[in-house]
């Protein structure tokens, strides 16, 4: 529950007018499409980030934006809106223990293996997976499928594309950029785009956590849903992680964020290693 206040709030220097019920409105609005419980810190993120729409769509103020967003059920400045106030921070083979974890669980598992990334974000994520099947499995890796999916669109449409800055990839090995990404020439001098047998492996689409039916209904040998889970509230981490546990094959892993800890796991799940989780039984079937 959120306690509304009507008196205004306006910071100095602030563009547009922004209140604390607009604030109050924003937090609601994000947790009931997204599941993301903003704290009254993010208040300056918030303006700034939605000032961008306000800017664009040339409103004069945040209650203005907030009655527009009202007035329709769905579409595009929906999803504008959930796009403007999700984080994106990731890279490649970003907590980097893991990766031999998912190597060696491959390694034992039944083919072809599908691993669900459920958060994709500009795609690094998704494409490290990718190349540690490749790595862990050689040939048998061409039956392999990484499911990625997010809840923002545009870094979706980023992803997809498999395009990437020198700075994007400068910490992988030239071993693994020689092996795995194709050298922009021309225009493209300074990036490097991720090879088509990698980016066959995966396949993304959009996908909201929150949404009553899931796209994902098939078995999978791992989840990857790593930093997400901070942003939900303790009822809503409950309720994923609860849908997650049906989707898993038996012994299957779920990996989460460095600052998720064992908190986030109910009785279904079991600690493999540092936020690596085990399926410790077979749960009852959920609605996806």
């Amino acid at each position: 529950m959120y306690i509304e206040s009507h008196a205004p709030t306006l910071a100095v220097n602030t563009e547009f007018l922004f209140t604390d019920s607009d604030f109050s409105k924003i937090r609601t609005l994000i947790h009931r499409r997204a599941g993301i419980a903003l704290g009254e810190q993010k208040r300056q993120m918030v303006y700034s980030r939605l000032s961008r729409r306000l800017r664009e769509l040339r409103l004069p103020e945040f209650s203005t934006y907030l009655e527009l967003l009202e007035s329709r059920q769905d579409g595009d400045e929906w999803q504008s809106f959930i796009n403007s106030l999700t984080t994106n921070l990731t890279s490649f083979f970003r907590e980097a223990h893991h990766f031999p974890v998912l190597a060696e669980h491959v390694r034992k598992a039944q083919q072809p293996v599908t691993i669900w990334c459920a958060a994709a974000s500009t795609g690094e994520e998704p494409y490290s997976i990718a190349i540690t099947l490749i790595e862990a499995l050689g040939d048998r890796a061409s039956s392999a499928r990484i499911i990625a999916t997010d809840i923002d669109t545009a870094v979706l449409a980023k992803a997809s594309a498999g395009v990437f800055t020198a700075e994007q990839v400068g910490r992988l090995s030239a071993d693994r950029l020689r092996r795995f990404f194709n050298k922009g020439t021309g225009c493209n001098a300074g990036k490097v785009r991720i090879r088509p047998e990698v980016a066959a492996m995966v396949k993304f689409s959009r996908l909201n956590l929150l949404d009553p039916s899931w796209s994902v209904k098939e078995p999978v040998d791992a989840i990857f849903c790593r930093n997400v889970m901070i942003y939900f509230d303790k009822p809503t981490q409950k309720k994923v992680l609860d849908r997650f546990a049906p989707l898993l094959k038996p012994n299957g892993l779920l990996f989460a964020g460095h600052s998720e800890n064992a908190s986030l796991v109910n009785q279904t799940f079991k600690p493999l290693g540092h936020t690596v989780y085990e399926l410790s039984r077979s749960p009852g079937k959920v609605s996806t």
